[in-house]
């Protein structure tokens, strides 16, 4: 399908104000437009950009799909929208089954991955209390009202999480060497789960992280029947932005529950401030007790051992594996802890 060159949105107040910022801001043409506040063309995204005074945005051009995606989404809208028009399509309301995950870029707390029902009834009542991608969602306070209200319309049946602790966690990194390994370990499991009480489901969507073939590897035998799609953006799917916010409310309550137990805040992400409250960690309980609320392959660990003055030698095997980025996120180091197997 070619790209939209065309885009309406309405905007609350507060989206009209970040607009209006970063429109007289940004490297930005000013014209004249009736009824506008302001009205730009954007030569670098090849569009123009109105901004009516009724509060709706018009946004045309040959890269107006491109502007929408990389600009209006994350900075003013805060929300999918290229791709959930699809949601209105036969397709889309059709019965399926939605896969996400949570916690894959944090430091500390669990890998959360969740697997969501939908059909044409659910899916509306999705949309209609604002289910959305949980990346979208500003605050952890609405993700955890929104997660309430999908598991209201799903029951105890039609979704499931799959919560992979810490120590479960740097087990399975050091024996799998592959996040998109230990990923596909978690859909299939989510996928097996939901089929176990919806077994009827025809097709579960994901993103795409990987190779689609080792999530059907891992899959059993209930599971080798499903039809697995992974796509990019794949949270423009109204059951897998409801299974994005169920993850997200899993890790979230993983990380309060960390808190609770250590007494200490657990910030998410690997930013510096959760590198103190590592150190904070360690100078308190030691360095393995990382094994149990981070995961180690991350290179942050490093920092943080390094500052403690403290090693990987102190901790146990599966604490020894090193991701080859900065986030740990993908594994391509063939190294291994001194005495592990091959």
């Amino acid at each position: 399908m070619p790209p939209k060159n065309s885009f309406t949105f309405a905007l609350d107040s507060e989206q009209q104000e970040r607009l209006h910022a970063m429109l007289a801001e940004g490297n930005f043409k000013p014209v004249k437009v009736p009824y506008t506040r302001i009205a730009v063309q954007a030569p670098s995204w090849d569009c123009n950009v109105n901004l009516y005074t009724s509060g709706k945005c018009l946004v045309q051009g040959s890269g107006a799909q491109e502007f929408v995606v990389n600009i209006l989404e994350p900075m003013i809208l805060q929300r999918i929208v290229v791709g959930y028009e699809e949601v209105l399509a036969p397709e889309a309301l059709a019965p399926h089954m939605g896969v996400d995950e949570s916690g894959k870029g944090d430091f500390f707390g669990p890998l959360v991955i969740a697997a969501a029902y939908t059909n044409e009834e659910i899916a509306k009542q999705f949309r209609d209390i604002g289910v959305k991608d949980s990346k979208a969602i500003s605050s952890d306070k609405q993700a955890l009202a929104i997660a309430a209200k999908v598991r209201g319309i799903l029951g105890p049946n039609r979704y499931t999480v799959v919560r992979v602790g810490n120590a479960t966690y740097n087990r399975l990194y050091a024996k799998m060497r592959s996040v998109n390994r230990l990923l596909s370990w978690g859909h299939a499991r989510c996928i097996e789960n939901l089929l176990a009480t919806v077994p009827s489901c025809p097709k579960a969507i994901s993103d795409q992280f990987g190779n689609k073939e080792s999530v059907q590897r891992a899959l059993m035998q209930k599971g080798r029947s499903i039809e697995l799609v992974q796509r990019h953006r794949a949270e423009a799917d109204v059951a897998v932005a409801a299974a994005s916010i169920l993850a997200r409310e899993g890790f979230l309550v993983s990380l309060r529950q960390l808190e609770q137990q250590h007494d200490q805040p657990f910030p998410k992400g690997a930013s510096p401030q959760v590198r103190e409250a590592a150190q904070r960690l360690v100078q308190a309980k030691g360095p393995a007790i990382l094994v149990e609320t981070a995961k180690c392959h991350f290179k942050t660990l490093d920092a943080v051992l390094a500052a403690c003055g403290r090693s990987r030698s102190e901790l146990p095997p599966e604490g020894q594996v090193v991701s080859q980025d900065s986030t740990g996120r993908d594994f391509h180091r063939p190294r291994q802890p001194e005495g592990a197997d091959a």
